[in-house]
């Protein structure tokens, strides 16, 4: 499963998104991604996250595999999008 999103925050991924990201996608047992240009990180960690210093209004793309891979999907998404 996987959704496309556009970043709404105006500082763009920041370290408090970041954090607030990594924490929702934990409480899933899924394999979830985040797809930046042709950088593909694990939503479970933040320096991965962090690394990808993505900017306001940038479209990325959310990735999961599992059993509740859509929850996850709309919870990640509600943060970022």
């Amino acid at each position: 499963m996987e959704k496309e999103i556009v970043i709404k925050s105006t500082q763009g991924l920041h370290a408090a998104l970041a954090a607030k990201v990594v924490q929702t996608a934990s409480k899933y047992a899924v394999d979830i991604e985040l797809h930046y240009h042709n950088k593909v990180v694990d939503l479970k960690s933040i320096l991965a996250l962090m690394s990808l210093a993505v900017p306001h209004g940038e479209n990325v793309r959310i990735v999961a595999r599992g059993t509740r891979a859509e929850e996850a999907i709309k919870d990640v998404s509600s943060i970022l999008g």
